[in-house]
């Protein structure tokens, strides 16, 4: 399947401000990047990099006086989806098995403290036959028992805060399932994307449990189409990979995030 992908944001600078942001799509084994094109207002440079993993793509900037700019991201990218066996993703990998790449996830984190919902998780979850329906069980759990409400949270709301106050947006649905898998000792971790039907468009935020020998994902809101999206980034939460994190004061005056499939799925034969 192809995409195309758009995205503008504008920030007013009020001082010298240094900007980094996570809205690249990623190149992996399942997604290429066929063409891109980022543009800066004019006499703004940024610089591209990445520190998590070669695939998570970053770019910094900084403004060194008060204005306004914008950013625009066009890219073009195809997604190879790949359907896996149910029987496949059922088995039990033991945790001396696991890649040493794939132990970070099993821990707690900034906004996914595993460890407080150890003992809910093994009470609700625990009795699931195998760890495939376990997460399934609490991706559909997260979906009846949280209420999506657009605003309702922050970027310090943590996955125990929205077990509690059950009302969040994607960010920290996607926290909550991370801690519970993680509380069941399942490798899970933070999932961006661009999603074509998502309504209104946005980056959004799902998870991926590590299932069979592979990272799968998991929506719990239950508005993006596995088959309808666009990886940016994955980490072990928000905290890592947010779409714009800024040092300095500025205020963010537009964005525009849009994600359009070209190409539909191949039917199946």
């Amino acid at each position: 399947m192809k995409f195309k992908i758009n995205s503008t944001l504008s920030y007013h600078v009020i001082s010298p401000t240094t900007f980094f942001f996570n809205i690249l799509a990623t190149n992996s084994k399942n997604q290429k990047v066929l063409s891109e094109n980022l543009v800066l207002s004019e006499g703004i440079e940024y610089h591209e990099y990445s520190f998590l993993n070669e695939d998570t793509r970053f770019f910094k900037i900084h403004v060194a006086q008060e204005q306004l700019f914008t950013i625009n991201y066009e890219a073009t990218v195809a997604v190879n989806t790949i359907e896996f066996h149910q029987d496949l993703l059922m088995e039990l990998m033991p945790i001396q098995d696991l890649d040493t790449a794939v132990l970070p996830y099993l821990h707690p984190s900034r906004h996914c403290e595993s460890d407080k919902l150890f003992y809910f998780a093994s009470n609700e979850f625990g009795h699931y036959a195998n760890n495939y329906l376990k997460v399934e069980a609490i991706n559909n759990w997260i979906f009846d028992s949280v209420a999506y409400c657009p605003g309702s949270t922050n970027s310090s709301t943590s996955a125990n805060d929205i077990f509690f106050t059950r009302i969040g947006v994607c960010k920290d649905f996607a926290h909550l399932g991370i801690a519970l898998c993680r509380a069941l000792d399942i490798p899970a971790r933070y999932f961006t994307a661009y999603a074509s039907n998502l309504t209104p468009p946005d980056i959004h935020a799902c998870f991926e449990a590590y299932l069979g020998g592979e990272w799968i994902v998991f929506d719990p809101t239950k508005l993006s189409s596995k088959n309808g999206l666009v990886k940016i980034a994955h980490a072990k939460d928000a905290s890592e990979i947010a779409v714009a994190s800024y040092f300095g004061n500025a205020i963010c005056t537009y964005m525009d995030i849009q994600c359009e499939m070209l190409s539909a799925p191949e039917p199946a034969v």
